[in-house]
């Protein structure tokens, strides 16, 4: 069995070696480090998502907060609610705050929307 001696400097000689160098780069000119951008309040996503579909005419199910679901193409929107025109059905105003979350429908969207290819 061979001895080995565990070599580990004092805590005093760390400081030393690292406090020397400090005090030499304080000489020169600070700069501030770069900060990241903030992100944009609006990315224009939720627009180019309804005018997509709206010029495409695609057919969409709408879920509510209680769980109900609505079919139909999107005519317009604003920013408060989107005017859902439905085959079969009067169309409809939904105002957003009641929409839980909306997704294409039919069996291209079933697909992934690549028509079975």
């Amino acid at each position: 069995m061979v001895n080995r001696k565990l070599f580990r400097p004092s805590l005093t000689e760390v400081k030393d070696q690292f406090a020397a160098p400090r005090a030499v780069q304080a000489v020169p000119q600070q700069v501030p480090p770069r900060k990241k951008p903030a992100p944009p309040e609006q990315t224009h996503a939720e627009n180019f998502y309804f005018v997509k579909q709206m010029q495409s005419r695609t057919p969409v199910a709408v879920v509510l907060n209680d769980g109900e679901v609505l079919r139909g193409t999107v005519e317009w929107y604003d920013r408060e609610c989107i005017k859902l025109t439905r085959y079969g059905s009067p169309n409809i105003l939904l105002y957003k705050h009641s929409i839980k979350y909306l997704y294409k429908d039919g069996d291209e969207a079933a697909q992934g929307g690549t028509n079975g290819q």
